[in-house]
């Protein structure tokens, strides 16, 4: 998985804070200096370390520093962030369940029949089980947009993976977010024995794991970064969240918005280009004037790839062609666009139909590709619904269609460009979520 914010300049004070463990030999280096780094050179000892940059509230840099899990025994050293379970509620949990676990197992041992032994051990798996639960309670996730969340919320069917929340990057954005800080950039590595699979060595540098981390990310940012660097963000934005912010402080919450909180030194209207509220999928945004000039002249020069996959109500015949039509703004009934053939602007559209399938509710419906060549407002929602397009709306299209159930059935899925400052050929893909 790549970063959530970029590695610069964290990554110079992670280097550092190497060379500090290294030199001091101890983790609690800024205290006692009691929890040696020996135990990190077991076999199977080594750790993830992570630091964090953030911006105080007014303005002034904040260094956070942080480790995975426990070190050592300790949930939480004296200059490290502190771990999101409060160590009094651990210690009660302990206290509850910890003891009678470990009873239990000693009684198993020492009985007398099988019967008995195994009764025990069902006793303690029992426990075991809702020690677990209690325990994954104790988490609560900060997100940006100032809500907390269960842990178990996060993961499909509440299947939380051993140790999911107890990672440096979760650490280190959620003191960020609790402490009205402003993270701009994050670096982990790893450090001690290497892990048996050989996949993290001693002091090198690696993003977050996509089985634990990504989804606690999503669910905190609110967003799927998919890919950024010096220069742009590419992010797979949900659907009923606006691409940039809208008049009032209803319509503010956007993804540029909550970039900005992540990185207040993005350019204003960021954005390179825009998707509706209703459609989900990739969305570039530049972090520096001059990305978002030479992204702009790409998508004015129509050297950017788009491709969209939606589903249309009913079954479309067709199984590829072109849609060529002319829109304009239909100013009695904002922000519906209307057919005019005298002043609206062209749109055209490539398109691939893939299947028609038979949905859960009996309906039947066409899956598309789409491949604009232009980009005006609305313009796949038209080129679908209108008589002289392709007479099927897209399923959940509330402007055009029958109405929203639960979405609208757009999703932008491929992007490719050439990276505005180096000129690299980039291509981007995401899942179909439907």
């Amino acid at each position: 998985m790549n970063p959530p914010l970029p590695e610069y300049p964290a990554l110079t004070h992670a280097l550092l804070l190497q060379q500090l463990l290294l030199t001091n030999r101890v983790v609690d280096f800024e205290g006692e200096g009691k929890v040696p780094i020996d135990g990190f050179f077991f076999p199977g000892g080594g750790a993830m370390f992570g630091v964090l940059v953030a911006l105080g509230q007014h303005g002034n840099e904040v260094l956070l520093k942080a480790f995975s899990g426990s070190c050592m025994g300790h949930l939480n050293l004296p200059g490290w962030v502190t771990h999101l379970v409060d160590e009094e509620a651990y210690t009660r949990y302990l206290g509850l369940f910890d003891v009678p676990i470990k009873e239990l197992g000693i009684r198993a041992e020492a009985a007398h029949t099988e019967e008995e032994r195994r009764g025990l051990l069902a006793r303690r798996s029992e426990l075991s089980r809702k020690a677990l639960s209690h325990y994954r309670e104790l988490y609560n996730i900060a997100t940006i947009d100032g809500r907390n969340i269960r842990l178990e919320s996060i993961f499909p069917g509440g299947k939380v993976p051993t140790g999911s929340g107890d990672c440096c990057a979760i650490k280190l954005l959620q003191y960020a977010l609790t402490h009205h800080l402003h993270p701009i950039s994050m670096a982990e590595f790893f450090f001690g024995a290497p892990t048996k699979d050989s996949r993290r060595s001693h002091l090198s540098f690696y993003g977050p794991c996509d089985e634990k981390c990504k989804p606690i990310l999503h669910a905190m940012l609110t967003l799927d970064i998919v890919y950024q660097d010096s220069h742009i963000i590419i992010v797979n934005k949900d659907a009923g969240l606006l691409s940039v912010p809208g008049r009032g402080p209803q319509k503010r919450d956007s993804v540029e918005t909550r970039l900005r909180l992540l990185m207040p030194d993005l350019p204003l209207q960021c954005a390179v280009h825009r998707l509706d509220m209703d459609t989900s999928g990739l969305l570039i945004l530049a972090k520096t004037k001059e990305a978002h000039k030479r992204m702009n002249k790409q998508f004015s020069e129509k050297q950017v790839s788009k491709s969209y996959v939606a589903l249309l109500e009913g079954v479309v015949t067709q199984e590829k062609g072109k849609i060529e039509l002319p829109f304009r703004l239909d100013v009695n009934h904002r922000p519906h666009q209307m057919y005019d053939a005298q002043q609206g602007k062209w749109g055209t559209t490539l398109f691939q139909r893939i299947r028609v399938e038979r949905r859960a509710d009996g309906s039947l419906v066409t899956r598309m590709y789409f491949f604009p060549l232009t980009g005006r407002t609305h313009q796949l929602r038209l080129h679908s619904a209108h008589e002289k397009g392709l007479g099927h709306p897209i399923k959940g299209d509330r402007l055009y269609g029958h109405g929203m159930q639960d979405r609208l059935y757009l999703h932008a899925k491929a992007l490719s460009f050439h990276h505005p400052i180096t000129g690299e050929w980039m291509e981007f893909s995401t899942d179909d979520p439907f």
